[in-house]
């Protein structure tokens, strides 16, 4: 099962590398992720700059290799980072990007946008981390059914429609479109919104979509039974969201998924939800973490999962899914940025 990783945290079972391997290893890595290409001694010499002689990079490759950091399909191949490698390189030797000042005006713009709706945050979330990233972006919430309800407003959308807004605390809200018997004025759909909250804030999700459908004194007035039962059949399963994922034609464009069957699995994967639900929340929150290959799927084994479960109010988590030399550095600082700006937005 992968394991979430975090930069800054080497553990005591890394083996003691000396200071040419962690260097010739962070090159290898950044070279690798470029051409996605095995890496040659000639070629990391060129790259490391270190001005070392073919013998000591060889040296200092079979020492990688014997600790299960890389890994190379023949004595005369190049080498390429196994997962182990990639795993200890995202602990031990990234440094995660500094995103420009565009970048975070981009962020702040496109979320604030969609800022009142749960849902919409957390679509155009996934679409931002696409976009800055170039890797499939993803955004899920957890069930609302525990959320508390803080506050309930009615708008009237044409003579028979109207917007029941639900708020969650914070910015955070569920909107319902409610299809009506008979048209209401607006001073009884004031009445019918300051009885509903009487009876429903306070209560949690799913404890509201119970007392729409069974509270007898909801069915007392006419027009408050009429806006009960139309929220009762609009809401008639738990609140839930989906598991929102955008960017698919980045997994295409990666080498890795260039054969039908391998961008099936994955594409099948993010389609079905699970385990990408499971393992983008995480039991820490509030900071981005790396799962490197995901084992718990064969389709998603070539993968590397970079999420930031949501503290506050909505539990939840975003995250962006690439290929294992994805770049990590942007990926991690894009993630945490995007995550605390929703972190803020949502509670």
């Amino acid at each position: 099962m992968s394991h979430p990783a975090f930069p800054g945290s080497p553990n005591h079972s890394d083996p003691d590398l000396g200071d040419r391997p962690r260097q010739l290893f962070a090159a290898l890595v950044e070279l690798h992720g470029r051409t996605a290409v095995p890496v040659g001694s000639e070629s990391l010499a060129a790259a490391a700059g270190m001005g070392l002689s073919p013998a000591s990079i060889r040296n200092a490759l079979a020492e990688l290799e014997d600790v299960g950091y890389l890994d190379r399909a023949h004595a005369s191949a190049g080498r390429v980072p196994t997962a182990r490698g990639f795993e200890y390189f995202v602990r031990t030797l990234l440094r995660p990007d500094v995103l420009s000042a565009a970048v975070l005006a981009e962020v702040d713009q496109t979320l604030l946008a969609s800022a009142r709706d749960v849902e919409q945050l957390l679509n155009q979330a996934s679409r931002l981390l696409s976009s800055l990233t170039r890797e499939l972006g993803l955004a899920l919430a957890a069930s609302l059914e525990q959320e508390r309800l803080t506050g309930l407003d009615l708008t009237g959308l044409d003579q028979r429609r109207m917007l029941m807004v639900l708020n969650l605390g914070g910015a955070a809200v569920r909107t319902l479109v409610l299809e009506l018997e008979s048209p209401l004025e607006r001073r009884e759909l004031e009445e019918v919104a300051a009885v509903l909250r009487e009876r429903l804030v306070g209560g949690t999700l799913r404890e509201v979509r119970e007392r729409l459908a069974t509270d007898p004194d909801l069915a007392r007035r006419s027009a408050v039974r009429m806006v009960a039962r139309a929220a009762a059949e609009s809401w008639s399963h738990p609140v839930t969201t989906p598991l929102f994922s955008s960017g698919a034609m980045h997994i295409a464009e990666h080498p890795e998924f260039a054969s039908a069957a391998r961008l099936a699995a994955v594409l099948g994967a993010v389609e079905a939800g699970s385990p990408l639900d499971r393992l983008l929340v995480g039991p820490l929150e509030g900071q981005a973490a790396v799962r490197v290959g995901l084992d718990e799927d064969r389709g998603l084994s070539a993968c590397s999962l970079v999420s930031y479960t949501l503290p506050g109010p909505v539990h939840g988590a975003i995250g962006v899914l690439g290929p294992l030399r994805m770049d990590y550095a942007r990926a991690l600082a894009v993630v945490e940025t995007v995550g605390a700006r929703l972190t803020e937005l949502l509670a």
